[in-house]
């Protein structure tokens, strides 16, 4: 009897409530940072340095956000973000759907290889790319524009999304393409007609994954661009602090400000994915 008692505690342990810890676990890393976020940002300075700690504020306010915009040019950093993530996202994407097409549907001799070499060039680490991507913008005059970003990030987002599109590519019959082809397409045609719709899902994710990348980055954008007009959201929001103060409650306002356009983004996406896969799993 105290067998199958312990076998059946340890099946629990090992089954859903496992699960269940592992799901808390992820909800409250992924939650409680931008909970204190937000509840920071509608605190005052003098709540936010009050003993004991306030978890949610007492007398929420939005003077932190107006002060975010007036401080500093706040919806200049996020214009720029978001044509910079939009531009490179769009070219990301046009560069990788050709380049995943090529290797999900031509005989090439070195496939494997170039996959392998995709898979190492994705695992450089930024920092050692700076100083050659800070060259060769110098080299031809591009620094202080949009450009000098868009160009790196679009790179840096292709071995992930062509990967991606890659594996989504090759899921889709042979027959469909030959079909639009005998119906007078051509093979880009039958791409864009055909293929693309079809991997829908495959490119919005893909989509999703360069235009975070391009939205979060700080390390190029502070490095390439030193125009005050053409700084983007990361390096416009580390200007807030000031030389002896940090004034976390306008930050996080700021910080705030920066993830909200996202995190639409990302659910409009989200919803066009699960739709896409939806109505692929009923027309098949």
């Amino acid at each position: 009897m105290s067998i199958a008692t312990a076998s059946g505690s340890t099946s629990f342990l090992s089954g859903r409530s496992l699960r269940f810890i592992a799901a808390a676990i992820l909800l409250v890393n992924g939650m409680f940072p931008a909970l204190w976020i937000l509840f920071t940002s509608l605190k005052t300075e003098a709540e936010l340095t009050a003993k004991p700690i306030t978890w949610i504020p007492h007398a929420p306010t939005v003077q932190n956000y107006v002060q975010a915009f007036s401080d500093q040019p706040l919806h200049v950093f996020l214009f720029n973000s978001f044509m910079v993530a939009l531009l490179s996202t769009a070219l990301t994407l046009l560069v990788s759907v050709l380049a995943a097409y090529a290797l999900a549907r031509l005989n090439l001799a070195y496939r494997g290889l170039i996959l392998s070499l995709i898979i190492a060039v994705s695992t450089f680490p930024l920092v050692t790319l700076l100083v050659p991507l800070f060259e060769i913008m110098r080299t031809l005059n591009l620094l202080n524009s949009w450009t000098a970003l868009i160009l790196p990030y679009t790179v840096l987002s292709l071995p992930v999304c062509t990967l991606m599109l890659v594996s989504f590519f090759e899921g889709i019959p042979r027959d469909l393409e030959n079909a639009a082809m005998i119906d007078g397409c051509t093979r880009m045609g039958a791409l864009f007609k055909v293929v693309v719709p079809l991997c829908a899902p495959g490119v919005f994710t893909a989509g999703i994954l360069a235009f975070v990348n391009a939205w979060d980055e700080f390390l190029l954008a502070l490095s390439f661009n030193s125009n005050p007009s053409l700084r983007t959201l990361p390096v416009g929001i580390q200007l807030y602090q000031g030389e002896f103060a940090f004034p976390w409650p306008v930050i996080s306002a700021a910080l705030v400000v920066g993830i909200v356009p996202v995190a639409i983004l990302i659910v409009i996406f989200q919803e066009r994915v699960v739709s896409g896969l939806t109505a692929g799993g009923i027309k098949g």
